[in-house]
């Protein structure tokens, strides 16, 4: 991990709902990914601040995917830097991303289906479990008092998402709409400091929409956790969001408030498809 000099943050603010919004939490700046001859991300620019909910939106193809897997660590750009909280970040491993405090659910549902939701959820701890191989095959000394404390943070978390229900169900055998709040807190069990998720109501129907758009919200104001999210419902966005990126075709075309966003003209013949009069 490559770390550097620290970056000025600016000072926050408050929004209108009297949520707190900090100094910028993780900073992209100039990057470009590109895979073999093709150019994926183009020279984008963009910043987190703390507290904020942060949507990625644009047409499918748009380099949406790539940008999260940059954020994430996934993939390490040619040019370009990226910032967390204030240093400079380099090539990490996946551990060393979880450790930093950042956490992710995935637009196709990465779940072990032949375990209990408990279990799954306990998975999102493994980063912070330090008993050795043995104290844990033998379940003794550390490992017990471990295991015991995390379950306890675990089952706080299923009674959050309102899965008590489910808690000793294998996931293979849940519907589409749980599966992915199961997602939500195994992502939530690492205790991230910056929380990402690709594409959360893909799939689902109405009701399904607003309860995980309750979750996303009670996330951000209970826990203070950071959100970057890409999502296509647009109605979703704009109710979420407290800024918004627009990319298209790995280029950068719009960044502002929800508003902001929804009267610019270069986003509307982009990815609403309006043309002008």
């Amino acid at each position: 991990m490559n770390l550097a000099e620290t970056a000025p943050a600016p000072e926050g603010h408050v929004t209108p709902d009297g949520r707190r919004i900090g100094g910028v939490l993780m900073e992209m700046r100039n990057i470009t990914l590109r895979f073999g001859g093709v150019v994926a991300i183009k020279d984008i620019s963009f910043d987190i601040r703390e507290g904020e909910i942060r949507a990625i939106i644009g047409p499918n193809g748009a380099g949406k995917s790539s940008m999260l897997n940059v954020i994430s660590g996934f993939y390490v750009p040619q040019e370009g830097e990226v910032w967390f909280r204030g240093q400079r970040r380099g090539p990490m491993k996946p551990y060393e991303v979880a450790r930093l405090g950042i956490a992710r659910t995935f637009q196709n549902i990465a779940l072990f289906d032949g375990m209990s939701v408990l279990d799954n959820i306990m998975t999102g701890r493994l980063t912070m479990m330090k008993a050795s191989m043995l104290e844990q095959a033998l379940w003794w000394g550390r490992a017990e008092r471990e295991e015991v404390a995390h379950r306890e943070q675990v089952e706080k978390i299923i009674d959050f998402l309102e899965i008590q229900a489910i808690r000793k169900t294998p996931v293979g055998r849940l519907p589409y709409g749980l599966k992915k709040r199961v997602e939500l807190a195994r992502a939530l069990a690492a205790e991230p400091k910056l929380l990402l998720l690709d594409e959360p109501m893909a799939g689902m129907n109405v009701e399904e929409k607003e309860d995980m758009s309750r979750f996303i919200l009670d996330v951000n104001d209970e826990f203070g956790t950071t959100i970057a999210l890409i999502e296509h419902d647009m109605g979703v966005v704009m109710d979420l969001s407290d800024r918004v990126v627009v990319m298209d075709y790995g280029r950068k075309i719009g960044d502002g408030t929800p508003a902001e966003v929804r009267s610019n003209q270069a986003v509307i013949d982009a990815y609403l498809g309006v043309a002008h009069e």
